[in-house]
């Protein structure tokens, strides 16, 4: 009984091992199989081909035309830096809540939570924001606010109360006029 088990799985594991070694096989071969030979001018007095006259955008290779390209591709114009998200937005965002305490920020993901902020001119009410950050280009639908409300009731409890919708959406006009003031100082520059 022991040894039928064994042989069983070796059996499955030598069976892997073909079947990895197959699907490999199957698309170094399918990546060959699309293969254009690429000429580039030749320098006529020599007949060598100069290598900063070779274009690599266009050179096909067996990742396709261009080769291949690891963490992404170029950086879009309107990205504003090397972060996951705009860069603008994101430091509109941070700028135009600098006023309430911040308590996560995640330039990659794009995310900005704040801790409860209670204005002093109102000791019974506090807020907090979500900002998302959602593109890497500097558009009036790349940025969401959520806000949230409470009010202290008289024994001290908190309870949730509503937020007219209108104030997510003068929060996120304020962080995109700020991103337009930066990307135009960047711009004059």
């Amino acid at each position: 009984m022991e040894k039928t088990k064994s042989m069983r799985f070796k059996i499955k594991k030598s069976a892997l091992k073909i079947g990895f070694i197959f699907a490999i096989a199957g698309g170094v071969l399918t990546s060959c199989s699309n293969y254009e030979e690429h000429t580039p001018e030749q320098d006529e007095t020599s007949g060598n081909t100069a290598l900063e006259d070779i274009d690599y955008e266009k050179r096909n290779t067996i990742f396709g035309k261009g080769g291949l390209t690891l963490f992404g591709s170029k950086p879009e114009d309107n990205s504003g830096g090397a972060l996951g998200v705009n860069f603008y937005l994101w430091r509109a965002s941070i700028d135009t809540i600098s006023f309430m305490p911040v308590n996560t920020a995640d330039a990659f993901g794009g995310v900005i939570l704040t801790d409860w902020h209670t204005p002093p001119e109102a000791p019974s009410e506090r807020f907090k924001l979500n900002v998302y950050i959602l593109d890497r280009k500097l558009r009036a639908d790349g940025v969401r606010v959520a806000v949230f409300r409470q009010i202290q009731d008289r024994t001290g409890n908190w309870k949730d109360a509503a937020v007219p919708d209108e104030t997510g959406i003068k929060i996120e006009d304020a962080i995109l006029m700020r991103a337009r003031q930066l990307r135009n100082q960047s711009v004059t520059n």
